[in-house]
């Protein structure tokens, strides 16, 4: 198609420099002749798009190009009808390269779609088509080549570059036993994967198929477009007619038809929401068509599914309490991931990843029994450790205080918990936590700013632990305890308040994808149900995208309109000036063109992101790497500041001088160097890269309560009896250990925000290795 728009304008400017050579060699007739050619050049290729959009049942504005260049033939304007002509040709191709420009980035990622995988058999590797690809295969893959399927490394670490997928242009590296995806591309040394899915099922492909269905689309506000263009044409020809009613001068009314000849508001439009599209998918975000797009645009409610929408969707080892003599912290975790090690539960994995990541000795369990529902048991190091419920580990034998304690308070937090118990006496418990996405806050603050008016999560989770997350990110309302035939209801009542978004990952979501004006779905599984049922399709699993979407959006469709505002505005006032005489036919078809060219233009700026490019991370790598082992190491250890407290009145005085000791080292020489050298190191360094005159303001003013609160603690534990802390020493002790327990927490959870909002890497590590 942009081929054929070419070689007509070639054409036409060929014919029309060849009558302008003639003209002045004085051949008035062979002139005309050059001249009719190159009008009639393009004229032909409009009357074939003319029929073929009324066969479609859509009768084009281009019906005033082809009343304009046949009337300037009739009245014997034939130099007008030459300069009509090139002006159409002109306009059919920059608007064919605006919006191939435009579709670059969607035309890339089906043109580089993997077509062959390299499979292993034995000592041999042979090459295969994509679909011969079996679930199980071994396959290599070479440096440069992109992933043909989602698999698991089997000989990492890879490096990949996953731009294509997450718009990130930094590669990543995934150790072996990680899954990557297809569609990333191996920026470094050949490795192996083992496939876990086939071609049609893999990421990749299920991308091809939202592309596809995006090319495909026509947006809202481009029928909005053709609406408009069904009124413009009866006004054009009736400004036409009255002009020369009025004048008695027929060139007058065909000076209307030039300067309304072509009208921007067909041209512009699309271009806008291809842009957008096309930005979209740049940034890891694939909009199903142009009408996803022009709607999201307009969200007034906001829905989040709550499990690996807003969480990570992935049980985190939060804390581990031990309640009997013998058996501290770190010995509990050690028994229990021993015995873990046996079974598959989820719950199970997360224990037994904790202790391997702290380094702890685990011992293979012998003898183990499995009860679904209940736990597992097996001998360990000559004991029988268990590992699950209470009930189920109790057997109706009444429990101790502190275990019974722990259970009433747990019960008004309500977290995921599992107790470990040795030789039939339980000896600890393990609680959980679904992380929030470190982006989560953020976003939701910034979807407030972008106009979103209410923001809703929806969940199948126990109302405690709904409520809790709610309140940590900034949810206006929860709606707990929600089956998908509940979600379902809830998002086609949001429906009838205003254009409803709903955001989710999982299967259980499709139907209220579906049920929204514009399901959004969250991760790169391309390919799932959710996806399928989706309008937009986030690719990588960042909640902040959603933003971006709905910025890119916003901006596409107000480019949109600015384009028809700009347009027809211009345009209108051409075609009174041409009404009343003052603009001469061909001097209107320069006008024209010149609008056209104003309309695209301002449309081609949806490409861009209004800031000048993207935001670049501004954490080092080397930085990046250095914060998240400082807060890996330090931040499930500050839990231990709230258990001295919870322990105080139950500890002989002595025993708690000696806890309030080792407190007091740990706060000293541990907490305080970090928090000193990140506000004497850290902060300056990040606060460089940031707007404002002090960025980091707030954030320092709680290193300073935190010094605070760590020295007012050393002075009351320096000035204890020597025997222990008496009773008036507690109330100070519990107020300042659980004082800084809340600010050290509340901290760190903002440090995370912070490092994340900077560098992607850091908040990818905080959701796969939480």
């Amino acid at each position: 198609m942009k081929r054929r728009s070419l070689a007509v304008l070639i054409g036409s400017v060929v014919a029309l420099l060849a009558g302008g050579v003639l003209w002045l060699a004085g051949s008035d007739g062979p002139a005309d002749a050059a001249f009719v050619v190159a009008a009639v050049i393009p004229l032909s290729q409009l009357v074939v798009g003319i029929i073929q959009e009324l066969r479609r049942g859509r009768p084009g504005i281009d019906v005033i190009a082809l009343l304009a260049i046949g009337g300037a033939l009739t009245l014997g304007e034939i130099l007008t009808a030459a300069i009509v002509g090139l002006m159409l040709a002109t306009g059919q191709f920059l608007d064919e390269y605006a919006s191939g420009r435009a579709e670059r980035e969607l035309t890339a990622l089906l043109e580089r779609a993997p077509r062959i995988a390299h499979r292993i058999l034995g000592d041999d590797v042979v090459t295969v088509a994509i679909d011969a690809v079996e679930v199980g295969n071994r396959l290599m893959v070479k440096a440069g080549e992109v992933v043909p399927v989602d698999g698991v490394v089997l000989d990492g670490p890879a490096v990949l570059d996953e731009s294509a997928l997450t718009g990130e242009p930094l590669p990543v590296e995934r150790p072996a036993g990680d899954l990557v995806s297809s569609g990333a591309v191996n920026a470094a040394a050949t490795f192996e994967i083992q496939a876990v899915a086939t071609a049609a099922a893999s990421t990749y492909e299920g991308i091809v198929r939202l592309v596809r269905s995006a090319q495909e689309s026509r947006a809202p506000v481009v029928r909005l477009a053709d609406r408009w263009a069904g009124w413009f044409v009866p006004l054009t020809l009736g400004l036409a007619g009255l002009a020369w009613a009025v004048s008695g001068d027929p060139v007058r009314a065909l000076a209307v038809l030039v300067v309304a000849t072509p009208c921007p508001l067909l041209l512009a439009v699309p271009i806008a929401i291809v842009s957008g599209v096309s930005r979209g998918a740049r940034r890891g975000i694939i909009f199903r068509g142009g009408g996803p797009l022009e709607t999201l645009a307009r969200a007034e409610v906001l829905v989040f599914d709550k499990t690996g929408t807003v969480t990570a969707g992935e049980p985190s080892l939060r804390t581990v309490t031990a309640f009997t003599p013998g058996f501290d912290e770190t010995e509990v975790l050690r028994l229990a991931a021993s015995a873990d090690q046996a079974s598959s539960h989820v719950l199970a994995r997360a224990i037994v990843r904790t202790a391997q990541d702290r380094g702890l000795d685990l011992e293979l369990p012998v003898d183990v029994v499995e009860t679904p529902g209940g736990g597992i048991s097996g001998i360990v190091a000559g004991h029988r450790v268990s590992v699950g419920n209470a009930n189920w580990l109790l057997e109706s034998r009444p429990e101790s205080a502190a275990v019974s304690e722990f259970r009433r308070r747990m019960g008004r937090l309500a977290p995921m918990t599992v107790f470990v118990a040795v030789d039939d006496d339980i000896v600890g418990a393990a609680m959980f936590d679904d992380v929030i996405r470190p982006d989560a806050a953020r976003a939701i603050r910034g979807l407030r700013r972008a106009g979103v008016a209410r923001i809703v999560m929806a969940t199948g989770d126990h109302p405690v632990v709904a409520q809790s997350v709610g309140l940590a990110i900034g949810i206006d309302q929860v709606l707990a305890e929600c089956t998908p035939a509940e979600k379902v209801d809830a998002v086609r009542q949001f429906t009838e308040e205003g254009v409803t978004v709903m955001v989710g990952d999982g299967i259980n979501d499709a139907p209220a994808l579906a049920a929204a004006h514009v399901g959004v779905a969250m991760g790169a599984r391309g390919a799932g149900a959710s996806s399928e049922a989706a309008d937009v399709v986030i690719m990588v699993d960042r909640l902040h995208r959603v933003l971006d979407g709905i910025h890119i959006a916003k901006r596409s469709r107000r480019i949109a309109l600015q384009s028809v505002v700009i347009g027809m505005g211009l345009s209108l006032g051409a075609m009174g000036f041409a009404a009343v005489g003052l603009l001469a036919p061909i001097l209107g078809a320069i006008t024209q063109e010149l609008i056209d060219i104003v309309a695209i233009g301002n449309a081609l700026r949806a490409l861009g992101d209004g800031q000048g490019g993207d935001r670049r991370p501004t954490l080092s790598p080397e930085l990046s790497r250095k914060l998240r082992a400082e807060h890996d190491q330090l931040m499930p250890r500050l839990d231990a500041i709230r258990d001295t407290a919870d322990r105080l009145l139950s500890l002989e005085p002595a025993a708690a001088g000696a806890e309030l000791k080792a407190m007091r080292s740990f706060l000293s020489d541990v907490i305080l160097p970090h928090e000193r050298a990140d506000e004497q190191q850290i902060y300056p360094e990040i606060a460089a890269s940031l707007d404002g005159e002090d960025p980091l303001a707030a954030m320092s003013r709680s290193h300073r309560e935190i010094f605070h609160l760590i020295d007012s603690f050393d002075r009351v534990v320096a000035d204890l009896h020597p025997s222990g802390p008496e009773p008036a020493d507690l109330r100070d002790l519990h107020r300042l250990l659980y004082g800084l327990h809340a600010v050290l927490r509340l901290h760190f959870e903002q440090e995370e925000e912070l490092y994340a909002s900077l560098d992607e890497t850091y908040a990818e590590a905080l959701l796969t290795d939480p």
